[in-house]
Formats: C-alpha cells, sequence, structure tokens
C-alpha cells in the first residue's frame, strides 16, 4: 500500500519521521508525495507555539478531506499534537484513524496494520519511554547532512515551554548507539552530521552520571567518511570547559555553536525560568570567543514575554548590539496552555510583540551585514547543496551556516559540481544574509 508522509515542526520531528519510513520500509509499504494517491496518510505534527499548532491543525483537516475524496483509507496522526490533543481531536475531526504519541512512533507499521485489520490501536504511551530504532532510516534531507537526535525529553522546566509535558523528562541514546547510528548515515552518504536534542549539552548526564558530549564528539570524529560535525541546542549554562575544547580541538567538529538564551534582562530571565543572568551570558561568550576566535554563535530571543517593558526590550537591544551575535532568530511569546507564563499577569499586546521583534532583527540585519562585509576576500570551505537551474551557480553553506535556518554561500563556476562537495571558496560579495563567491583552484 502506498503511504504519504507530512513532517511539520522541528529537525527532532523529523528524525521520528524518517525512523517511522524506514520501518513501513521494511515492513512492504511503498511511499509517494502525491495525496490523490496514498491509501495511507500520516501526519508528524507540532505544537509547540500556537503558529505550529495551528499549521498541524489545518494539515490535519487538509488531508482529512483525502478520506473522501481520494484513495485515502487511513490517516495516522503523530508527533506533540497526537500525544498532547488526542481526545480533542477525537471529537473534532472524526476521520482520524489512529493517533501515536511522541515516545511511540517506532509502533507505526502496528498501528497502521491494525487499522485496516479494523481495530483500534490508539499508542499514546508514557512520554517517558525511549524508542531504540535499528532500522535503516530514511533520510529525506538529500543525503550529505543528517541529523542524529542524541536525547528525548527535557528537564529545565522553562515556564513558556510545554515541552517537558510532551516529550517527557531528559533521556538520552547510549553512545555506542548513536556511533552506530552515525555510521549507518555515513556509510549512506552523509557528509555532516547535526547533533540535535531539546538540550545537547546535558547528554550523558542521565546515564554516564556526567555530561558526556565530549566524549560523544571525540568518537564520531572517528568516523572517516564524516566531514562536518555541528552542535545545535546548547543551553548556555551547561557549556563547560571541556566541550570547548573538544570543539576546539577536534577538526571535523564546526566552530559553530546554536546557544538558546530568549533575553538579556535578569528579570525576564528570571520570570522565564531560565538558569542565566546576563552577566552571566557575556561571559560564557566571551570565553567562547577567547579559546576559538572565528567560532560563530547563534542564539534566538522570545519579545514580549509577560511582564516585559520597554526598559527590558532596550536592555535587549542594547546586548545584541553588544554581542554582535552571528546569527539570530527572534520569535513573538506565545501562551501555551499549561505553562506558568500562560497564566501570568501583565501579558504583551500582540502588536507590541511583533513591533518588538522587528527591532531586534532590524539591528541584526545591520550587524549581519557587517559581518558578511568582512567576509570579502576570505577562503572559506563550502558544502554544496545544488545547482541554480539554468546559471552557472551552485549554492551552499560554510561551517557557520546550519540547514535551513542561516544563509547560503551562492558559488559561481562553470565547474562541475554535486551535493555534498565541500570546495574551497574565495568570497567576492556580501548581503545581509548570504555570500557570494568563485572556487579556488588548488
Amino acid at each position: 500500500m502506498k503511504v504519504m508522509f507530512v513532517s511539520l515542526g522541528c529537525d527532532k520531528n523529523l528524525v521520528d519521521t524518517e525512523n517511522m519510513l524506514g520501518i513501513l520500509r521494511e515492513r512492504g509499504f511503498e511511499f509517494t508525495d502525491d495525496e490523490m494517491e496514498a491509501e495511507i496518510i500520516a501526519i508528524n505534527t507540532c505544537c509547540f507555539i500556537n503558529d505550529a499548532k495551528q499549521e498541524s491543525i489545518n494539515t490535519i483537516l487538509e488531508m482529512a478531506e483525502h478520506k473522501k475524496d481520494g484513495k485515502c483509507k487511513v490517516l495516522v496522526v503523530s508527533g506533540c499534537l497526537a500525544h498532547r490533543y488526542k481526545d480533542e481531536i477525537i471529537k473534532e475531526i472524526s476521520e482520524v484513524d489512529a493517533f501515536i504519541g511522541t515516545s511511540s512512533y517506532d509502533r507505526i507499521a502496528d498501528v497502521i496494520q491494525a487499522v485496516l485489520e479494523g481495530r483500534t490501536y490508539n499508542c499514546v504511551e508514557s512520554a517517558d519511554r525511549l524508542p531504540m530504532i535499528k532500522n535503516q532510516r530514511i533520510v529525506t534531507t538529500g543525503g550529505y547532512y543528517e541529523y542524529l537526535k542524541i536525547a528525548e525529553g527535557c528537564d529545565k522546566h522553562c515556564t513558556y515551554c510545554i515541552i517537558p509535558s510532551i516529550r517527557g523528562s531528559y533521556r538520552s541514546y547510549p553512545m555506542e548507539y548513536l556511533v552506530e547510528q552515525a555510521e549507518s548515515l555515513a556509510a549512506n552518504g552523509a557528509k555532516e552530521l547535526i547533533l540535535v536534542a531539546q538540550e545537547t549539552t546535558l547528554y550523558g548526564t542521565d546515564i554516564y552520571g556526567k555530561k558526556s558530549l565530549p566524549e560523544l564528539l571525540h568518537k564520531l570524529a572517528q568516523i572517516k567518511d564524516l566531514q562536518w560535525i555541528r552542535i545545535l541546542y546548547c543551553y548556555p549554562e551547561e557549556i563547560d570547559d571541556e566541550l570547548i575544547e573538544a570543539i576546539k580541538s577536534e577538526p571535523k567538529v564546526c566552530n559553530y555553536l546554536d546557544m538558546p538564551i530568549q533575553h538579556a534582562s535578569d528579570s525576564v530571565l528570571k520570570r522565564m525560568g531560565r538558569r542565566t543572568t546576563k552577566q552571566e551570558l557575556i561571559n560564557i561568550i566571551e570565553k567562547l570567543r577567547k579559546n576559538i576566535p572565528d567560532i560563530a554563535l547563534r542564539t534566538t530571543f522570545i519579545t514580549g514575554f509577560p511582564g516585559e517593558t520597554k526598559e527590558n526590550h532596550e536592555e535587549m537591544l542594547e546586548f545584541a548590539d553588544m554581542m554582535e551575535f552571528d546569527r539570530l532568530g527572534v520569535f513573538t511569546y506565545s501562551p501555551e496552555e499549561g505553562t506558568p507564563a500562560a497564566d501570568m499577569a501583565d501579558q504583551i499586546d500582540e502588536e507590541l510583540k511583533e513591533q518588538w521583534r522587528d527591532e531586534v532583527m532590524e539591528l541584526q540585519q545591520e550587524i549581519s551585514l557587517d559581518k558578511s562585509a568582512d567576509m570579502v576576500g576570505k577562503i572559506i570551505e563550502v558544502m554544496i547543496e545544488g545547482k541554480i537551474s539554468d546559471d552557472d551557480a551552485y549554492v551552499g553553506r560554510s561551517y557557520k551556516d546550519a540547514p535551513n535556518v542561516d544563509g547560503y554561500v551562492f558559488v559561481n563556476t562553470s565547474a562541475s559540481l554535486m551535493s555534498g562537495d565541500i570546495v574551497k571558496v574565495e568570497i567576492t560579495g556580501a548581503m545581509e544574509y548570504d555570500l557570494i563567491g568563485t572556487p579556488v583552484n588548488d
């Protein structure tokens, strides 16, 4: 039978989707990207913030129509929305046949088989379960870069975040399991491995009794076919000397760190349940740059958190201006039911949240343009992602750029390049977020 899969949300969700695809392939299912031809439609959902929740609901409603006028016999909803809102979806969208929670995605084939046989098999188990997938994942990123999810869940309990309720407590995958997964991905063409989790910096504390991300990095760096290893979602308070040394000393580990900060005002950080002060953030950023001078730092801010004042916002702007992050994303605060922040007084008007977000991004655009201009004349390595049609040019990424969230390097050349090739490029032009260059002949 033909299955169509829709994967929404974050890269961690994408790993779950790829694992489910691998399980279904092993069980004999075929795949299609045409919803009119699909006999089974599965949607891996997200509900981290309201916009993601609405996208998931709209996608379910859209796909439910194919139960009426298409070939679809089974509609499955998995992931965060299924785990959190199963009962509500059952009441409102009767076309959905089965639900799979965040910790039960390894049951996908059994759930579909049960529905086909006329049995009900809604599989929303404890969020603290840890699936261990041995099947070969079906990669959907193009194959030259791939995500490796090193842990599930989170113990931080920030006041705005619902993730611990949906994804459970922090659980690390065993190191030997991750190395085996990474070797398999590399053997199938992955040149870049991107480590993800709700928080990567605490990897191993639950099963090894200590932070073990540095040890994992050293083991992964030994995999011959891997060229780049990138780390996302490092909480600033957990970045220690051992991790800094591992990034600095391992040539395959990109001098790049994604470090969600969320704000710079101590009063806002405290209400958010964050575990750093502004001065502590400044200290860790300075330490990183002192030890790894060419490190690219990415972070995220939230504007319009309950009780945030204009003075708090100005403090955020001053901090962003002083720190000059290489990459910066800004989200407006989204009140999520069941979180402490949703019940806080002094909720901020949406229009003001968006105004503050735009002000931070305008500042960052200026910073980014200056940083891009500083790259002109330099020679950097670029991983090719694809060719620009009808043009002698390719699009790629430098070590400073994570897929789908950062900028690109446009490479002008008539040479034949392949996705996944790493080439030396001299930067000849700069835009706010992207660079332009030409290959350097060795």
